[in-house]
């Protein structure tokens, strides 16, 4: 006898059975069964592993398979993937399938999505293929594509979704769920929040979906207790757009125009895609590195990263230029080329520590001009109270290692600058270049290695030839 609570047993079978399976991607094990059965032309065992994916597994598989093996499933199965499928992929990968299909195809896709999806997958397209896929468009989604491409790029109008539910101030919770439950409407498939709007579609309130439901039906909208709004322009960037739901804990918001009218929603499943896409995009600035290039071609990797690389070769030829102003110094005392790195190593990872914190601080927003210098001023002071415990160490270990008290005492200060420029230098170098209206997750390392190499070696070979030299 079964219960209310029992499920069936294939969705049973599809439970994960371990922690690791259940937060994991698609399996490389069901990766490598798909392609030996592709390979051995065993159609029904890809057919069953297919059928049995969801759309962000099928997205996972056609990104990690050759672009052979993508093309084999994409001639069998295309007319058959969700939509969904394409809007979870990587964009690279997304535009090659997706230029590589007739433009009436792509269109059909895009009639299926969301019209924040359909923007998403356009935008990356070339100019010339975007202009044939447009052509085939519904007249709807068309006119949604040309308004979303109309707004800059990572703005909140690129993003926004513009299905939602508007309703007049005037009516009653009797009238609004009658409206939301005509199938004739035009409506979104998925929503949580209702926009309360005047006559003249200027966003007043916002309801909750919930407390619509719960509420009598002869209750006036009026009457009911409004959450305040956030409205967001169009024009707003989507990292700014991200900071005011994370502040103002928001599953959802309306998007108005320069005339403060409603024209679209952002929702929470597009805000956690921001946060990623810009922690990332940080993340990847601070390697020296603009965008993630793993599908990208080869070519194309080589020519992004040369150069950042090269901005390295000039700053690292600035650091021997530091290092040959002293080289009769070095000569007359090798130890000091066995000891150069210890000094330049502490002081770039003791600053990479204090930049960190200072671009998370800014992109979080939790860093601004009330407290920004009282942040330089407390890593100043890390840097100084770390300077002093490993000049301590440092100082011991050289001395005990070359059997040299002085040159002990020389590495000891040269490591106490270092730290201290490195705490200064690696909290208010992104700052001043935020202040200066550059992205600090760009340059700031390049910056910071570049100081704390000149003056870590510029401090001990200078200290070493006052004061060890004849």
């Amino acid at each position: 006898m079964s219960t209310q609570n029992e499920k069936p047993q294939d969705e049973l079978d599809n439970i994960p059975q371990n922690e690791d399976q259940a937060y994991a991607s698609l399996p490389d094990e069901t990766i490598e069964a798909i392609t030996d059965a592709l390979e051995e032309e065993q159609h029904e065992i890809v057919d069953q592993h297919i059928a049995d994916m969801s759309n962000a597994d099928f997205s996972d598989l056609l990104e990690k398979i050759t672009p052979d093996e993508r093309q084999q499933i994409l001639e069998k199965y295309s007319d058959n993937i969700d939509a969904d499928v394409y809007s979870e992929m990587d964009e690279d990968v997304r535009k090659s399938i997706l230029e590589a299909m007739p433009p009436k195809q792509v269109a059909e896709i895009l009639d299926d999505l969301d019209s924040d999806d359909a923007v998403d997958l356009t935008e990356n397209l070339d100019e010339d293929f975007r202009t044939d896929v447009t052509e085939h468009l519904s007249a709807k989604t068309k006119a949604a594509l040309e308004e979303g491409l109309s707004f800059p790029e990572d703005s909140a109008g690129r993003m926004m979704q513009r299905e939602f539910v508007a309703i007049p101030q005037f009516w009653t919770v009797g009238q609004t769920i009658d409206y939301l439950r005509d199938s004739s409407n035009d409506l979104p498939e998925d929503f949580s929040d209702i926009f309360i709007v005047s006559q003249t579609h200027h966003i007043v309130r916002e309801i909750p979906l919930s407390r619509c439901i719960r509420s009598k039906r002869s209750t006036k909208l009026e009457d009911l207790t409004l959450d305040s709004v956030h409205p967001i322009p169009a024009a707003l960037d989507q990292e700014d757009a991200a900071h005011i739901f994370r502040r103002e804990n928001i599953t959802s918001a309306p998007v108005v125009d320069e005339d403060k009218r409603l024209i679209g929603v952002i929702t929470v499943d597009d805000i956690v895609d921001v946060i990623d896409e810009e922690a990332e995009e940080d993340i990847l600035k601070l390697g020296g590195v603009e965008q993630s290039d793993i599908y990208s071609a080869v070519w194309t990797t080589s020519l992004l990263r040369f150069k950042w690389l090269f901005v390295n070769l000039l700053t690292a030829i600035l650091a021997s230029a530091v290092i040959s102003l002293f080289d009769a110094t070095i000569e007359e005392l090798v130890a000091l080329a066995v000891l150069m790195p210890i000094v330049a190593s502490m002081g770039g990872n003791a600053g990479t520590q204090a930049l960190t914190i200072a671009i998370r601080a800014i992109a979080t927003k939790e860093l601004s001009k009330t407290n920004a210098w009282r942040i330089v001023g407390k890593e100043t002071m890390v840097g100084t109270i770390n300077g002093s415990a490993f000049a301590i160490i440092a100082g011991i270990l050289a001395a005990l290692w070359f059997q040299n008290i002085m040159l002990g005492g020389v590495i000891a200060a040269a490591m106490m600058i270092n730290l201290i420029v490195a705490g200064l230098c690696g909290a208010g170098i992104p700052i001043a270049l935020n202040r200066m209206g550059s992205d600090p997750a760009v340059s700031s390392t390049v910056v910071l290695t570049t100081v704390t190499d000149v003056i870590g070696f510029f401090a001990f070979l200078g200290l070493a030839a006052i004061f060890l030299m004849p």
